[in-house]
């Protein structure tokens, strides 16, 4: 089989693309990856404590990696970390990373470009599949997941916080991608096929945080372009902390 590492994201996508994987027989993910910033100890993005990814990781039985970060990194810095780790993990066979990513051809290009350069070919089991489809397959698998993270120009703070069910879906505005896909929200998984036993948690408060990404921050680094002048993106973002149960 093809050694391989896994970008884990603690969310469904990654989840289901990881069921998908393991299902098959010519990839053997080896470790799990994922981005912390190591100023709050959460996952990228998500905001999710490091102690519930490190739960989930026990669950599924696939050692974790962390990449550390700063709270507030530069392109380059992320590059330079990411060049790092990704050549140590071609030296150590894994030739190939694989993602959840979905419809986003730019992030996918950045990737591959970058994964291209030490050597490294990216594997996408979701690419270009119905969305919805797609979440509606996660459902009848038996996952269950919860938003941790969801944009506030598109969503109020009653999305956050709240398990994906039937009535999440109904409830979504029709111009919301129902995963996600475009950064409307991004989840926590707990439970389902991949996992030994369920990850337990308590649900915390919820918060509104904004902030300022540029052009060259590590969450928008595939959309930079040296022919623009950078942009700036005003986010603001409700999070939902969840506490892992002792």
């Amino acid at each position: 089989m093809k050694k391989a590492y896994f970008n884990w994201s603690s969310g469904k996508d990654s989840s289901l693309a990881l069921y998908k994987i393991l299902q098959g027989n010519e990839y053997q993910v080896e470790k799990l990856i994922t981005n912390i910033n190591k100023d709050y100890q959460r996952v990228s993005m998500h905001g999710l404590h490091e102690s519930l990814l490190e739960a989930q990781a026990e669950s599924i039985g696939i050692p974790l990696e962390k990449i550390e970060f700063p709270a507030n990194v530069t392109m380059d810095l992320y590059n330079q970390r990411m060049k790092e780790k990704t050549a140590e993990l071609k030296s150590a066979g894994l030739n190939y990373g694989v993602f959840g990513d979905i419809f986003l051809e730019d992030l996918k290009n950045y990737r591959d470009s970058k994964l291209g350069e030490v050597g490294i070919e990216g594997v996408y089991p979701l690419w270009k599949q119905d969305t919805k489809k797609l979440l509606y397959e996660f459902l009848e698998l038996g996952f269950k997941t919860i938003t941790v993270c969801v944009n506030a120009k598109l969503l109020g703070k009653e999305f956050v916080g709240r398990v994906i069910d039937e009535d999440f879906i109904k409830d979504l505005p029709e111009t919301i991608d129902v995963c996600g896909e475009n950064g409307e929200f991004h989840t926590f998984c707990y439970d389902g096929p991949i996992f030994s036993k369920p990850v337990e948690f308590t649900i915390g408060e919820k918060v509104l945080r904004s902030y300022t990404l540029h052009d060259n921050d590590d969450d928008n680094c595939y959309q930079k372009s040296e022919k623009k002048e950078p942009k700036k993106y005003d986010s603001s973002f409700w999070y939902c902390d969840l506490i892992k149960k002792k």
